[in-house]
């Protein structure tokens, strides 16, 4: 008995497009979660060669900005808080070494004007070499 006589025959299908969804989320996990060996997998001979030593790290002079304006210089404290005063403290700090790098730790409370007060005090040495120290956050 015949029962499916009218009817075509269905052939069986496959949907591949859940499968690709599959395959694409595994992908993109293996992609972000993999970490990369950057000079591990290349093996270079460097070319040598004879130089001298570079030339020791440049003076560095500390100024510390408190919340209140103050200033210390390497740990001195300025009396007159004027740009001329601080410019001529600095050039004291320094001494005969050139070009120093002047690091400014400002409070977190310190005035805007305090800071450009140091920034201003290094342009009248001439010293054009300015950094600020910071701190990390404390992790929670």
């Amino acid at each position: 008995m015949d029962f499916q006589r009218g009817r075509a025959k269905e052939e069986p299908e496959i949907n591949l497009i859940p499968m690709i969804d599959v395959l694409l989320v595994i992908l993109i996990f293996l992609m972000v979660t993999t970490t990369f060996s950057q000079i591990a997998e290349l093996q270079i001979n460097l070319p040598t060669a004879e130089a001298e030593k570079p030339a020791d790290k440049p003076a560095a002079i500390n100024v510390a900005v408190d919340a209140n304006g103050r200033y210390l210089v390497n740990g001195s404290a300025v009396a007159d808080t004027d740009t001329a005063a601080l410019s001529l403290t600095l050039r004291r700090a320094a001494g005969d070494k050139p070009d120093p790098v002047i690091i400014i730790n400002a409070d977190a409370k310190a005035t805007h004007q305090a800071v450009v007060n140091v920034m201003e005090a290094a342009r009248l040495s001439g010293y054009t070499h300015i950094t600020f120290a910071t701190q990390a956050k404390p992790d929670k």
